[in-house]
């Protein structure tokens, strides 16, 4: 085979040349030189098949870097550490506080992750109408102004804290994204009773507007709408607490412990 391979002709099919030596063929003539090639190429044919054997061979992959670490598996989705991490330096830097990545706080982190993916699913599934992209910059540019005396500032703050000025435009956008779906959710179902307002009233408002302005006569009517929004608002959270509770039922919810070291 290697001297069919180096001399490129078929052996077979020869016969005789009578313009040659009597009895010698050319077919003879021509495997003499094809064994006198191959015993003066063999070594270096063999070389190169083997060579070739070698390229072939499949190449062990090396051994792949781990680049990020999954904390939670949702069904068929997942919340990786740096989701976590970067979750928490926002939430700082939009509070005005240092971040804090301890253990404790990466698994409250991610429990307030598994909340939101569970709310974006349902955004996907209902085609939700989601805020315009610009709905946030005012909310942006306001933040921005009262928070940083200067641009540089705001930059620098923003290297500090390890995150990008897109990480807080997303932030301030899912804030707005949250609000509109608790308003179209849950809100139309909620209905606050004159017993609740009165109750709210008594408990709340009046000891804390007589604390503030001693003397005053504090009446419930110049609160009642005020009181109405925020009893509105919180029936309205409970409401989705309810629905959160059921959707993590129906949900396959695996926290990865070692994420949170």
């Amino acid at each position: 085979m290697i001297v069919h391979l180096l001399c490129g002709v078929s052996l077979s099919g020869c016969r005789r040349d009578s313009s040659r030596r009597p009895g010698v063929s050319a077919c003879d003539r021509r495997r003499a030189k094809a064994r006198r090639q191959a015993r003066r190429h063999g070594p270096t044919v063999l070389c190169s098949v083997w060579l070739v054997a070698c390229l072939m061979r499949p190449v062990a992959p090396a051994r792949a870097e781990i680049i990020d670490r999954i904390a939670v598996s949702l069904d068929n989705s997942v919340i990786t550490a740096s989701d976590i991490d970067r979750e928490i330096r926002v939430t700082a830097f939009l509070n005005g506080s240092k971040f804090d990545l301890s253990p404790a706080v990466k698994r409250a982190t991610a429990e307030r992750l598994v909340e939101q993916r569970l709310i974006r699913r349902e955004l996907e599934i209902t085609h939700f109408s989601m805020p315009e992209a610009s709905a946030a910059v005012p909310q942006f540019l306001q933040f921005r102004k009262t928070q940083f005396p200067s641009d540089e500032n705001f930059q620098r703050a923003l290297q500090d804290a390890g995150i990008t000025e897109q990480d807080v435009k997303d932030e301030l956008q899912w804030q707005l994204t949250l609000l509109a779906f608790v308003d179209v959710r849950f809100r139309p179902g909620v209905q606050v009773t004159e017993q609740e307002l009165r109750d709210y009233f008594e408990m709340v408002v009046r000891p804390a507007a007589q604390a503030a302005h001693p003397g005053e006569a504090v009446r419930m009517e110049d609160y009642h709408d005020k009181m109405e929004e925020t009893l509105t608002g919180n029936h309205a959270d409970q409401e989705m607490d309810v629905w959160l509770k059921d959707a993590r039922k129906r949900t396959e919810i695996v926290f990865h412990e070692e994420a949170f070291q």
